[in-house]
């Protein structure tokens, strides 16, 4: 599978109307970039407390769903990026208390995207049980999207189709 190309203008692209270059890459990446889906459903998104995580990941499914019938491969795929950025975001809170997992600042030309980076991670604090149970509502969520057998099929037409 091709890497997310970092390089668009994400601030112009308008990726419903161009779905030809949005790229799955690995992940979640692009998942805070690729509009206009970051703006749908980045206000739902929320993992604090088991409660909140179970409604965010509800209405985060129901949008994956809508996009699926839209037949919106990337708004579906977007969906499904921020389930798991729900289930990787309340591991790390669960892990590290702050969520910061590496030592130092992200190198500015490594802004937006994902790893290490070079940086050492910190040692894990004590579990947080209340952000380890968030992080398994939306990894139920998250499995639940990533093999919805409509995902599976509009996944292998788009790469079908765009080879991305």
């Amino acid at each position: 599978m091709p890497p997310f190309d970092y390089t668009l203008d994400f601030h112009q692209t308008d990726f419903r109307r161009h779905p030809e270059l949005y790229r799955v890459g690995k992940g979640e990446q692009g998942v805070l970039l690729v509009e206009p889906y970051k703006s749908e459903i980045l206000p739902h998104w929320r993992f604090r407390t088991p409660d909140i995580a179970r409604e965010s990941s509800e209405l985060i499914y129901a949008q994956f769903l809508a996009y699926l019938d839209a037949q919106d491969f990337v708004g579906a795929d977007m969906a499904r990026k921020f389930l798991q950025m729900g289930f990787t975001r309340a591991r790390r809170y669960a892990n590290h208390r702050g969520g910061k997992k590496y030592d130092g600042p992200v190198p500015d030309d490594k802004k937006g995207q994902s790893g290490a980076h070079g940086r050492a991670e910190l040692p894990r604090t004590p579990e947080d049980p209340e952000k380890a149970a968030a992080a398994a509502i939306f990894k139920r969520k998250w499995d639940e999207a990533q093999h919805h057998p409509e995902y599976v099929r509009q996944m292998a037409n788009f790469k079908a189709r765009y080879g991305k």
